[in-house]
């Protein structure tokens, strides 16, 4: 049996303690189960922006989309993911990455690397995390037992067997970053390239006792009569694409609220994707979604 929906919204505008308390409680309001926080210069500080959206709200959970493993030393991540998960009262959810933007690293004065070294360290920062905060010596200790929930992004065959390996939810990115970009530039994957990663996942988790949740990033929401005009304007980004593919891809949500209902489902029976993520300016359109998927 397929897991129920969960829908999340990454938050991506800082904003002043009112303005924010006033986003998080609409993002309730609304019915989001995660209100999230990426990991990117110029947006806002993660930990606390998450522990503000938790004071600000009563039943969402919050969590991280996803961090940049990059920017962290993992010892301290121990301790702001535990004052997190004490502060936003056992809420939180850390999801992790390995960072993709060369450019945020060269602003930060951080080495970048290659990306065999970035899952490298994304893996030793998984595990120092798993050692530290099951250690009951260690302090502060996180309100959830045994472990916050992890979630990790994932694409490439080493980052996809991490994912297997440790996290509670696997995050499937939708696209691959473009060889030689600084500025974290990225193409779709096409459906049925996506069926292939998503099929490898599986065969690398084949063992594991408790299935981890699927998850998938949804980038665009167009709630239209005209599907076809829609994407029109974003074909020039894809030009490896055609019209029929854009409209295929589970990163692209586009047509009437039914149609988009039936693309929901019908990626769920396929892929097995049941947690969404919208962004930020599409909280409101995926809204109605979100009751519709519900009450079916």
């Amino acid at each position: 049996m397929s897991r129920p929906f969960r829908f999340g919204v990454n938050l991506m505008t800082s904003a002043p303690v009112d303005e924010w308390t006033a986003k998080c409680r609409r993002a309730e309001e609304l019915g989001y189960d995660v209100i999230l926080v990426p990991d990117h210069l110029g947006m806002p500080a993660p930990f606390p922006a998450l522990v503000a959206a938790a004071q600000a709200t009563e039943r969402p959970r919050v969590g991280t989309f996803v961090l940049n493993a990059g920017f962290w030393n993992p010892a301290l991540l121990a301790r702001e993911v535990a004052t997190a998960d004490a502060l936003t009262g056992g809420r939180l959810e850390l999801g992790l990455g390995t960072g993709y933007v060369q450019a945020e690293h060269d602003t930060a004065g951080l080495p970048f690397g290659t990306p065999g070294e970035r899952v490298d360290h994304l893996r030793r920062t998984v595990e120092e995390l798993e050692r530290l905060l099951s250690d009951e010596a260690h302090r502060p200790r996180p309100v959830q037992r045994p472990r916050v929930p992890l979630l990790i992004g994932a694409n490439g065959d080493r980052m996809l067997e991490l994912t297997a390996r440790h996290a509670a939810i696997a995050a499937f990115t939708g696209g691959r970053a473009v060889r030689g970009s600084t500025t974290g530039q990225v193409v779709p994957l096409t459906a049925e390239e996506l069926d292939e990663r998503v099929a490898r996942y599986r065969e690398l988790a084949a063992g594991r006792e408790d299935p981890a949740e699927l998850n998938l990033l949804v980038q665009t929401v167009v709630v239209t009569d005209d599907r076809e005009a829609a994407v029109r304007p974003f074909l020039e980004y894809v030009p490896h694409l055609t019209t029929e593919q854009v409209l295929e891809l589970p990163i692209f949500l586009t047509g009437t609220l039914e149609q988009i209902a039936a693309q929901v489902r019908a990626h769920r029976e396929r892929y097995g994707f049941t947690y969404l993520v919208v962004l930020e300016p599409y909280m409101e359109a995926f809204a109605p979604v979100m009751r519709a998927l519900r009450t079916a």
